[in-house]
């Protein structure tokens, strides 16, 4: 009888070779560097038109070291893996389109970041599959890992760091409760995480609203089909709110407002002393500060820019990243702010298209760039490179009339 003898494990590349590493940082400030934006940094976050506008700049914003880390080794598998090497992305490399577009340019093959078996199908021993920023569920890497493909691994160490307290909250037979958005990739990481190691259970709560009904459910008890149809698709498998919510580990998708997941902790900490009182505390709560550290420096400053007089402010980034929305947020609360994509978005001083988060999907608004004299925000989330940035502010003063190159040799 024959047997097929079993793939021989690849030798390990080295993807940071210094030479490797000089030529992605040549590309890499090619395609994303900013002269512009590095020259209104060194002259103290302003650019100004006087009498006609004036742009303040967040003192953090756009990529953090997690997402160039990412960028760099993605850049690197083109460079360091023989010639005609498949090389596949799972899903996207951060949540920016322009950034993705880039990748898929330089021949990089995109396959969906939860892909079936038949769209594993295709791939063996010899490809590289490269795993984003945001991590992937534990599923999907055995897979991969099964099939022989050299992986590049990408994920965040912040995201690893929240995946390391679920797991322990899960050996101990504490449930994860994740503040996040159930549907995103980081968190359907963290949750694959969470039941990846004995008899795990999560729950994920978007925001305080859900955070109280939980609480509620904890002190005064309730229908289980009710809950259970309230969170469809945010809690493990065989979840038992009954069993499931008698202790309980906090933590979070790394992206959301450290406010409100502290907001999130504190109310689940009361409820517990409410249903257990305080001297039992520790046998039922646990919670661990797991927001990303670039996330809240980009909050941050955004709080310290918010409260300097300004008309409006635009925040740049992909629709679909988390923190940018976030930030988003913080400007819809104190003044007109418009969540854009690209610099394209800005159509003409009569009209802008921008994303409503509200109702998910792009809107058009009109009349929104005030007459006369003005000051206009900008930031942009931790997946928006300096280039997107730098495209947005010159269409702000090519709108009125400006001409950036004149105002700079002034």
């Amino acid at each position: 009888m024959s047997t097929t003898a079993p793939t021989a494990p690849q030798k390990k590349i080295n993807l940071r070779r210094p030479d490797i590493m000089e030529a992605v940082q040549a590309q890499v400030l090619s395609h994303y560097r900013s002269e512009l934006v590095e020259r209104i940094r060194a002259n103290g976050y302003i650019l100004s038109a006087d009498g006609r506008l004036t742009i303040k700049l967040a003192k953090e914003f756009g990529f953090c070291y997690g997402v160039e880390r990412a960028i760099d080794l993605a850049y690197a598998a083109t460079k360091s893996f023989p010639p005609h090497t498949s090389i596949y992305l799972l899903g996207e490399i951060i949540h920016n389109p322009e950034v993705n577009d880039q990748i898929r340019n330089m021949g990089i093959r995109t396959i969906p970041n939860k892909p079936t078996d038949q769209e594993l199908e295709p791939l063996g021993h010899e490809d590289v599959v490269i795993i984003p920023a945001f991590g992937t569920e534990v599923a999907t890497r055995a897979k991969l890992e099964a099939k022989g493909c050299q992986l590049v691994d990408t994920t965040c160490g912040d995201v690893m760091s929240v995946w390391k307290r679920v797991r322990q909250y899960s050996k101990d037979s504490v449930t994860s409760i994740i503040h996040g958005k159930a549907k995103h990739e980081e968190t359907k990481a963290t949750t694959s995480q969470a039941t990846a190691y004995g008899s795990g259970h999560y729950l994920v709560v978007f925001n305080l609203s859900e955070t109280d009904y939980v609480c509620n459910y904890i002190v005064n008890g309730g229908s289980k089909e009710e809950f259970l149809e309230h969170f469809k698709g945010a809690h493990s498998p065989g979840f038992d709110p009954e069993l499931h919510l008698s202790a309980v580990g906090v933590a979070n998708q790394t992206t959301m407002l450290r406010g409100e997941t502290e907001e999130v902790q504190r109310r689940f900490k009361a409820a517990m002393v409410k249903k257990y009182g305080a001297g039992e505390l520790d046998r039922h709560f646990r919670y661990f500060d797991t927001i990303c550290g670039a996330t809240q420096d980009r909050q941050d400053a955004l709080e310290k820019l918010l409260r300097e007089p300004m008309d409006l402010l635009l925040v740049i980034g992909g629709y679909n990243s988390s923190n940018t929305s976030h930030l988003a947020e913080m400007g819809e609360a104190k003044l007109p702010t418009f969540f854009i994509k690209n610099a394209a978005k800005m159509v003409s001083e009569k009209l802008i298209q921008h994303y409503n988060q509200h109702i998910q999907q792009e809107v058009a608004t009109r009349d929104w760039l005030p007459e006369g004299k003005i000051t206009v925000g900008i930031t942009a989330g931790a997946s928006c490179p300096n280039n997107l940035i730098e495209d947005a502010i010159r269409r702000l003063f090519q709108l009125r009339g400006v001409s950036v190159q004149e105002l700079l040799a002034n």
